[in-house]
């Protein structure tokens, strides 16, 4: 049975706001914002919503009056068909190039609202209302918007910015323990791509964050978004540096689609995998490899799992980082720097002991 965390907690940190400026747009993402003020930001007057059914029950009644379309909560709800479904649904309803659509809730429901968004009528402006600390820190943040493909983890997307993102602290009180480790393990892979005083900060802090403290929860979403938004800046379509983002998710997705686990879970096996490959190639100490661990094992989250690797590594062939027999690594040589390496399937096998 998933346990909820019903925090009745008052988030008092001042709203802040960081900007992206993308090829195509600029997104204004607003930390501590409360979703009632939603219409601030939205621009125009034809808006439709897309939210799941769980959302709707813990946030509904501070949605703004617009139609909305629910989907199932769940990684289920990223493919096709569904996005066929809202594309109907927003013609049947008269949407039209003018007008702006809102995803309101976590990663599935955001990467959904962005995707359709992008490719209905060509193109009609979206934003999002992060619900869940996983959207907060990364799936809302960025322009990637997109489905699954056969269990594949966003095969199908686009680059798209959003036009805001708001990042309701208080929204968070209701979300399951499961829900803040899938967001927990986004947190702690920004603090080792580039903020090891972070990283310290969570290390010295842990009792805090483990309690949920909603100004500790704050700061750590504001870290996060602006490791996220200075990488972006630098690389909207990932062409280099914004390759880094992906840190414990090329093993990480292949055991997210394998094993079956959530996504937070399937990321922290694989920071503990990037940080055991840094280690065996010289690039990370052995004291930097157990802090790591020792921050997941403390969040709750697993750096490890029993499965048949065999399947792991049929499945990080399909990595869509692939390149030629290969696929880019992002490895560690210390805690808050990391470097791209393109990894021969060869050698991880050999090292993998397949």
């Amino acid at each position: 049975m998933t346990q909820t965390v019903f925090v009745a907690f008052k988030c008092t940190y001042s709203l802040k706001n960081l900007i992206i400026k993308g090829q195509h747009g600029t997104s204004n993402i607003l930390i501590g914002e409360s979703m009632v003020n939603i219409r601030h930001y939205i621009p125009h007057q034809n808006v439709f919503v897309i939210t799941d059914s769980n959302v709707d029950l813990h946030q509904g009644s501070k949605f703004p009056p617009f139609p909305c379309y629910h989907v199932e909560p769940g990684e289920k709800s990223k493919n096709l068909g569904i996005v066929e479904n809202i594309c109907r649904w927003l013609l049947e309803n008269g949407a039209n190039r003018g007008s702006f659509l809102v995803g309101i809730g976590g990663g599935v429901v955001c990467d959904l609202a962005g995707f359709v968004a992008s490719i209905f009528m060509r193109g009609i402006d979206f934003g999002f209302v992060a619900t869940s600390l996983l959207a907060q820190v990364d799936a809302s943040v960025g322009g990637k918007n997109g489905v699954n493909l056969d269990g594949y983890k966003n095969i199908i997307g686009t680059f798209n910015q959003p036009k805001f993102v708001l990042c309701d602290i208080e929204a968070l009180q209701t979300l399951s323990v499961e829900e803040f480790s899938n967001g927990f393990a986004e947190i702690v892979k920004h603090t080792l791509i580039s903020d090891a005083t972070m990283f310290r900060y969570i290390e010295e802090n842990i009792d805090e964050v483990k309690k949920f403290a909603p100004n500790v929860l704050a700061e750590l979403v504001y870290n996060s978004v602006s490791t996220k938004a200075r990488i972006v800046e630098s690389d909207e379509h990932e062409k280099g540096e914004r390759k880094k983002l992906n840190l414990g998710h090329t093993w990480g997705h292949a055991i997210e689609k394998i094993a079956g686990l959530s996504h937070g879970k399937s990321v922290s096996i694989g920071l503990e995998f990037a940080a055991r490959l840094s280690t065996k190639k010289g690039l990370l100490s052995q004291r930097d490899y157990m802090r790591i661990l020792n921050v997941l094992k403390e969040l709750q989250l697993p750096v490890c799992h029993r499965i048949d690797t065999k399947p792991v590594f049929k499945a990080l062939k399909c990595d869509k980082k692939k390149t030629g027999n290969g696929v880019d690594f992002i490895l560690m040589t210390g805690i808050g720097e990391v470097v791209i390496q393109n990894m021969d399937f060869e050698e991880l096998a050999e090292i993998m002991e397949l």
